[in-house]
């Protein structure tokens, strides 16, 4: 443990964001250790990203910034420099996911960020900082997903299992995850063409255009998946759990398409199909934790490697519009200190 030390009071680079002000977008300025708030532990951020939250603080749409101005960031990977936490020391390389930062309090784009230790994860060797933070969120909320599934009892001999919204950074993971584990995947993405040779390096068997499914359709359709990882919503969800196999599972944990569910519960009645929602950012330390140490086990680094690109602190702005008009793949990292 070490005894936290009073704030410094030189400046460093942090993005500053608007509470649901698209007029006036976020800008990179300075902070102080004293703008940072409360927290038992100060981190010298390294990398953090550009997550589909991350975009829409940064470029001011409503729903993520709680209070205003904030550093958004909802991941960060650094180096501890000082702490109270009787678990961690100065120098440690820790990761923050979710847990309210970005929205509620400071996040991960800043050269400095203050937390509550009780939150950390220790940075796995196998992994280092960088590979860290290419997973960031994404990764780990595709792993809360994998683990969901497994927990439900779904074994590679039950059959396809759909990963909707491919090409992104849940979607990216989910499929290298599945696949090393000996699930067949089917992967469902925007603009296949494009993405094939992409999708089918990190495992997907098969890619269906998202045509296929984001439109209204029946309420139950040939049964085909054993489960599905969606991070779309609206149409392409229903449509995914109205064409589950009897007893299969739906994990849910994102909106890009929308936020409502338009089913019927046919499918819950007559083939007893799960859906299981995934909440990245309230999960309890010891899942939390669980789903850090599969990850740096069961996702090849290639893989980390292949669907991540880093970008200096300055761009992360241009890349938030980049990553709400769908013209980003995969997973961006922050390097904070470049």
């Amino acid at each position: 443990m070490d005894s936290p030390t009073e704030p410094t009071a030189t400046p460093f680079r942090a993005w500053w964001a608007e509470n649901g002000n698209p007029s006036q977008p976020s800008r990179l300025g300075t902070a102080l250790e004293s703008d940072l708030g409360d927290g038992d532990t100060t981190i010298r951020v390294l990398y953090s990203g550009v997550n589909y939250k991350d975009a829409m603080a940064l470029t001011g749409q409503p729903g993520i910034v709680k209070t205003s101005p904030l550093i958004p960031g909802i991941d960060l990977v650094g180096e501890i420099t000082s702490t109270s936490s009787p678990d961690h020391r100065a120098g440690d390389l820790v990761l923050l996911n979710g847990t309210g930062i970005g929205e509620k309090r400071h996040g991960g784009l800043a050269e400095r960020a203050r937390i509550d230790a009780r939150h950390l994860v220790r940075v796995p060797g196998s992994l280092g900082p960088r590979r860290a933070a290419a997973i960031g969120t994404a990764g780990y909320t595709a792993m809360l997903s994998v683990l969901a599934v497994e927990r439900h009892g779904t074994t590679p001999a039950d059959g396809e299992i759909l990963v909707t919204g491919a090409a992104g950074g849940v979607g990216s993971i989910a499929i290298a995850l599945l696949a090393r584990l000996g699930y067949t995947v089917t992967a469902s993405t925007g603009r296949a063409d494009e993405h094939a040779d992409y999708l089918t390096r990190l495992g997907a068997s098969s890619i269906i255009d998202r045509a296929e499914l984001n439109e209204a359709g029946k309420p139950l359709r040939s049964q085909r998946w054993a489960a599905v990882v969606d991070a779309v919503g609206s149409h392409t969800l229903a449509n995914a759990i109205a064409g589950l196999k009897y007893a299969g599972i739906a994990t849910a944990c994102g909106l890009a398409q929308g936020g409502e569910l338009p089913l019927t519960v046919m499918p819950f009645i007559l083939r007893g199909v799960t859906l299981a929602g995934i909440n990245s950012v309230e999960t309890p330390q010891p899942l939390r934790q669980e789903a850090w140490d599969r990850l740096a086990v069961d996702l090849d680094p290639r893989h980390v490697d292949a669907i991540s690109h880093t970008i200096p602190l300055a761009e992360a702005g241009n890349t938030a519009r980049d990553v709400l008009a769908g013209k980003v793949r995969g997973r961006t990292v922050v390097d904070v200190t470049a």
